[in-house]
C-alpha cells in the first residue's frame, strides 16, 4: 500500500515472483483514466488480489489487510493535495495513524515495513559539524524543517515518529526503511526530496537509491526475523562534481542543464552517512542463500 507507486508496484512484482499471495492496495485516484490497474499490476496472476484502499478510510484499509501477515506501507500523496507544503505533514501523519491502527486490529499481522526517508534523518542545526557519521540513531529536527521550509523532511519525520509511537503502544512489530532519493525514469527537479540538495551535497549526505535495491531491502527486512528499528537505504552517494553534473542533467531540462553553482567544484566531499546496518543484514541474507 500504495501499490500504484513505483516502489509499491515493484514490491508487488517481486513478492509474486517469490511465491507470496499479495493484496495490492491502490488509492482510488491511482488507477483512473490515465492508468488502469491492469497496466500497473500483473492482474493475470492468481496469487494477486487488488483492493481500493484509501489511507483516510479506515474500513477500506482493514478490508485490504484481512488475512495478511505483513504490510509494506509506502505513502503516495493524494491527488487533491499532491504538493509537499506546510500542510502535508498533517495529511501524512493522519494516513500513517490510520494504517498502523488498522494493522493493530488485524489478528494475522506479523510485521509492518514502513517506508520513510533519509530526509527524516539528516536535517538539524549541527549537521555540518558533527564528528560522527549520521545513521539510524539520528532524527531530523522538526523546528529546523519549519524554519527552512523543508516540508518533505517535516512530513516524513512526523509521520515516521507517529508510526513508531503507535507501533510501540499497540505492540506492532515494525521496521522502517529510510530511503534515499528514489531514482525512477520520471524523476525531475520538482521532486520534493531535492529541497536543500546543495546543502546535502556539501554535507556529504546526498544519497540516492535504485528501485530494485530498495524493493529488495524491503523484502529482506520483512523476511529476516532479526530485523529491527530503522534502516538507512541507499546505494549511491552524490559527493563529487562528476556525479552532481550527471544528476543535474537528469533533473533539469536540456535547455538548462548546467548544475547549480554550488555543485561546480572539483573537490570530493567526504561521505558522512552510513548504511552499514542494512548492508550487514543484506550480506547475511545473501550468504544464507549461497550456503543452502
Amino acid at each position: 500500500m500504495d501499490a500504484s507507486g513505483h516502489l509499491g508496484s515493484a514490491l508487488v512484482h517481486l513478492l509474486l515472483h517469490r511465491g507470496y499471495t499479495v493484496h495490492a492496495a491502490l488509492q482510488p485516484h491511482a488507477h483512473g483514466e490515465s492508468q488502469s490497474a491492469e497496466e500497473l499490476l500483473p492482474c493475470n496472476n492468481e496469487k494477486l488480489r487488488i483492493f481500493d484502499a484509501d489511507p483516510f478510510d479506515y474500513h477500506s484499509i482493514t478490508n485490504a489487510l484481512k488475512g495478511c501477515c505483513g504490510l509494506f506501507y509506502c505513502f503516495e500523496p493524494p491527488s487533491d493535495h499532491s504538493t509537499y507544503d506546510e500542510f502535508m505533514a498533517e495529511i501524512e501523519v493522519r494516513a500513517a495513524h490510520n494504517v498502523l491502527e488498522a494493522c493493530a486490529q488485524t489478528d494475522t499481522m506479523e510485521k509492518v515495513v514502513f517506508t520513510s526517508s533519509v530526509t527524516a534523518v539528516i536535517w538539524n542545526e549541527g549537521r555540518s559539524t558533527a564528528s560522527t557519521d549520521l545513521d539510524e540513531k539520528n532524527w531530523t529536527d522538526v523546528n529546523f524543517c519549519k524554519k527552512f521550509k523543508l516540508w518533505h523532511a517535516l512530513s516524513k519525520t512526523l509521520a515516521e515518529k507517529s508510526a513508531w509511537a503507535l507501533a510501540m503502544d499497540r505492540g506492532i512489530n515494525m521496521v522502517t526503511i529510510n530511503g534515499g532519493l528514489l531514482m525512477t525514469p520520471d524523476i525531475n527537479i520538482s521532486n520534493p526530496y531535492l529541497k536543500g540538495a546543495a546543502e546535502m551535497y556539501e554535507d556529504g549526505v546526498f544519497v540516492t537509491v535504485d528501485l530494485r535495491f530498495i524493493a529488495n531491502a524491503h523484502i529482506c527486512v520483512f523476511e529476516d526475523v532479526s530485523s529491527y528499528g530503522r534502516y538507512l537505504c541507499f546505494n549511491h552517494v552524490i559527493n563529487c562534481s562528476h556525479d552532481a553534473d550527471k544528476l543535474a542533467q537528469m533533473l533539469l531540462p536540456s535547455s538548462d542543464s548546467s548544475p547549480p553553482q554550488s555543485w561546480e567544484k572539483t573537490r570530493i566531499y567526504q561521505q558522512r552517512i552510513s548504511n552499514r546496518k542494512l548492508n550487514n543484514l543484506m550480506e547475511f541474507e545473501n550468504d544464507q542463500l549461497l550456503s543452502t
